[in-house]
């Protein structure tokens, strides 16, 4: 039987410290980085992504960085090819893989080999749901979600238009729900020796750090990062600008709210956001919390604790 490859995986909630902490475990262990972000892929989304900077790399090769133009859409599926051949590059050079992001969804498909159809397409229905929610609102459209596929509603936001019809559209094509089909894949027995790290805070430090780190983008210059986007043609229904603290400052920009309402939203949303990654990284098997809080926000001990677990699960070999 074949020996699996080694992964390791260092996730967290926004604004928890992860990028210092990443590099330190990387040098360490001699890994390289694949970034599990939904933004920080994209060129001149800089600001808004709190994108590493070269200079803070400290020689840790990082891939899945400054990728796409942000007029190119970007989901899971991409992301997984994207990993996949990244992680090639790196097992060829007999380092490690080393997965660091927010973004749970992504790291579950390349940690699961998560299979998705590509077969499941209605262009003419999706067409269909995306008129409705325009004239009726995204609430009309999630009630649709909710009689076919109440699981799926639960977990699925109204305001995430594009996952709805996605769950809409599959139930559509295969009569069957994606609540039911994304559960058994969660279930796949991975086909990596992995540690799944999750770094977090105590609840009022991380809100407050988020808001810290949110006028920090501002003064950084955020508004004129999205308005140079804007300016060069990137349009606000771009999966680009989505993204949290771009969606609000495009708003503001389109004159549907003042500079100070964008800013409140982005905290606002970005502490929700926050809550639900937690949500989703306690209820994903042997994820191993490191709470900074119980190591009196020591980096040095927090570092050394993980380097004894991937030692103890063989991953790394203790040195002598």
């Amino acid at each position: 039987m074949e020996e699996k490859k080694k992964l390791v995986v260092l996730t967290g909630p926004t604004a928890a410290g992860k990028t210092k902490l990443s590099i330190a475990l990387a040098k360490a262990i001699g890994g390289e980085i694949i970034s599990a972000d939904s933004v920080q892929v994209y060129r001149r989304m800089d600001i808004g992504s709190a994108k590493i900077r070269p200079e803070e790399m400290c020689g840790v090769p990082h891939h899945l960085i400054d990728l796409l133009e942000p007029d190119e859409d970007f989901h899971v599926l991409k992301f997984q090819e994207l990993c996949k051949e990244a992680m090639e590059e790196i097992y060829h050079k007999n380092h490690i893989p080393f997965l660091v992001g927010g973004t749970g969804f992504y790291i579950q498909a390349v940690l699961r080999d998560v299979e998705f159809s590509r077969e499941e397409n209605d262009p003419a229905y999706r067409e269909e749901l995306r008129l409705l929610a325009e004239r009726e609102g995204n609430d009309a459209l999630h009630a649709l979600l909710e009689a076919a596929d109440p699981e799926a509603a639960l977990a699925i936001p109204a305001g995430n238009r594009k996952r709805v019809i996605r769950a809409l559209e599959y139930h559509r094509l295969t009569g069957g729900r994606i609540s039911e089909h994304n559960r058994e894949q969660a279930a796949r027995t991975s086909p990596y020796d992995y540690a799944y790290f999750v770094l977090s805070d105590r609840r009022d430090r991380l809100y407050e750090r988020i808001g810290r780190r949110v006028d920090e983008m501002m003064e950084a210059g955020l508004l004129a990062e999205v308005k140079a986007l804007k300016a060069e043609g990137i349009p606000r229904e771009a999966t680009s600008m989505q993204a949290l603290g771009y969606k609000e400052i495009y708003d503001y920009l389109e004159g549907l709210c003042t500079l100070e309402e964008a800013v409140y939203q982005i905290k606002l949303r970005t502490r929700h956001f926050a809550k639900r990654q937690l949500t989703w990284f306690r209820r994903e098997p042997d994820t191993v919390f490191f709470q900074k809080d119980e190591y009196d926000y020591d980096e040095e001990a927090i570092l050394k604790a993980m380097l004894t677990q991937l030692q103890n699960r063989g991953i790394i070999q203790e040195k002598t």
